[in-house]
């Protein structure tokens, strides 16, 4: 019976296969539940989210410019130690070229024909040129012109554009996509930026093109000036109500705000330069940013009943120790152990569901001043400067609204703390510094580009750094060494070695 079902079915097989039987059977296997595109709005709202700061960026970029450290290495290895920790210094390229670029790439390519979706193509052009400014202010030169492409025109891999190429095309897409943008035409009000406002995306069009004008002050200071006038005629942003914020949730966290409430809640520390600006300047922010769980023992005794957000007893871990060495500096600073020095509240501005800025109103303040001493814009520098602080005052309540400062403290800070001409490019510059707490990525690009903070050396002796006094630049992740080899090895060639201290091209001494 089993040897006649057997030839049965050879022969119902056969049959099949001669009058094709095969008819409907491409069909069965198509999964009809599955999307084969996706609507470009929601790849924006992708994009925009992705665009908030990897956690990685209080391993690498801020603590170079020595806000906050970590006396541990291993895994937290990176700007506390001027190391070059591979797994960790790759985020950036994670974040910006494996994700937010591609994404921007196919909203572009699917709405730069349709008449009805301009506004959207033209946000996408703004996010490209952000997300294309972190990525190269990062590592360099990196790939831009082709980056996105492997699905649209199978580009698997892409060239490296030079950095300065790669400006010249950012300034020119901020320029014309925020000129294009048009409230009489349809309007994303979906999008989770700023929900279709037109005035606010040129706004922040116009403001960025001002912070990638500025990044070229030294490099070439003819187009800085061309595109600053553009982007103070085309309108930057004027209030807090304007700058460009992710917003979290205990859903969807911030990256650093998770870190810092997670498995490294008592592994990370203000650092003693930042602590120290603050508290020799009486300033409020101080109150704001920082606790400190006095006498702490352990990690298990960073416990509320500790909890001192008063700023006179604040004290910052100074830079250049590991987790063997900085016993006795705790000792000698009166503390208790190293768990005594200062942290980054994780209640208020560390918290998981704070905000990410972006690009704000006070990071922009700061700049058109340093734009009006440079000459390169009219106004009122000194005034500038003062909003630039008062806005960035009044932010923190964006974050936490117990880190509200008082109006009269701001007003206090501001009438003690004017703009000095004779040092306005230093006090500006150390006020964006100040602006820039916790977006690691324009805090480390504009401290290289100004020289400021004048920050003392980390004196870490395990460097690896073998030029300079910091670390200029991240190296090129792994991937793209032993993937792209050709093209990386071809930047490299061009701009320098693959090194921590490599400068950027508008990185000049």
């Amino acid at each position: 019976m089993k040897n006649k079902t057997k030839y049965i079915f050879i022969l119902l097989t056969t049959f099949c296969l001669v009058a094709g039987c095969d008819s409907g059977f491409d069909e069965l296997n198509v999964n009809k539940t599955q999307p084969t595109t996706l609507e470009p709005a929601f790849l924006m709202n992708n994009a925009i989210i992705q665009s908030s700061f990897p956690l990685e960026a209080i391993v690498f970029e801020i603590p170079i410019v020595q806000q906050i450290v970590t006396p541990f290495g291993g895994v937290l290895g990176g700007g506390n130690y001027n190391q070059d920790n591979k797994p960790r210094n790759g985020a950036n390229w994670v974040r910006y070229y494996q994700n937010v670029l591609k994404s921007l790439v196919s909203v572009l390519d699917a709405t730069k024909e349709d008449a009805t979706r301009t506004n959207l193509y033209n946000q996408a052009r703004i996010m490209r040129a952000f997300a294309a400014m972190v990525l190269t202010d990062s590592y360099g030169d990196v790939p831009y012109s082709e980056a996105g492409n492997g699905f649209i025109s199978g580009v698997a891999l892409p060239k490296y554009d030079t950095q300065e190429s790669i400006y010249t095309d950012v300034l020119k897409e901020l320029d014309e996509a925020a000129a294009a943008l048009d409230a009489t035409k349809p309007l994303v009000t979906s999008d989770v930026l700023y929900g279709g406002n037109i005035p606010a995306w040129k706004a922040f069009g116009y403001s960025l093109m001002l912070r990638a004008a500025m990044r070229l002050s030294k490099a070439s200071p003819t187009v800085a000036q061309q595109y600053v006038t553009k982007a103070v005629a085309g309108g930057v942003i004027q209030t807090n109500a304007g700058s460009a914020l992710i917003r979290h949730t205990t859903a969807y966290t911030n990256g650093i705000g998770a870190f810092v409430n997670g498995p490294e809640a008592n592994n990370y520390y203000l650092a003693g330069p930042f602590v120290d600006y603050l508290k020799t300047n009486n300033d409020p922010r101080l109150k704001s940013i920082a606790v400190r769980y006095v006498g702490a023992a352990s990690g298990p005794n960073q416990v509320p009943a500790n909890a001192s957000t008063d700023p006179a007893v604040q004290i910052g871990m100074p830079m250049g120790y590991d987790n063997g060495t900085i016993i006795a500096r705790a000792t000698a600073d009166g503390l208790v152990s190293f768990y005594d020095y200062s942290q980054l509240d994780r209640t208020r501005l560390g918290k998981i569901d704070a905000p990410c800025f972006l690009l704000t109103n006070a990071q922009t303040k700061l700049l058109l001043a340093e734009a009006v001493v440079r000459t390169w814009t009219t106004g009122d520098a000194a005034a500038l400067y003062a909003e630039g602080i008062r806005a960035h005052m009044v932010e923190m309540t964006q974050s936490s609204a117990s880190s509200t400062i008082p109006t009269v403290d701001i007003d206090a800070y501001i009438a003690a703390h004017p703009l000095d001409m004779g040092n306005a490019l230093r006090d500006i510059n150390t006020q964006y510094w100040v602006a820039s707490f916790l977006n690691g990525p324009e805090a480390f690009a504009n401290f290289r580009r100004s020289g400021f903070p004048a920050l003392t050396k980390n004196p870490y002796p395990a460097q690896e750094i073998s030029t300079g006094d910091f670390v200029r630049k991240l190296t090129y992740p792994d991937t793209e060494l032993g993937i792209n080899v050709a093209n990386v090895q071809e930047a490299i060639t061009r701009q320098g070695g693959n090194e921590l201290d490599t400068r950027v091209w508008w990185d000049k001494p």
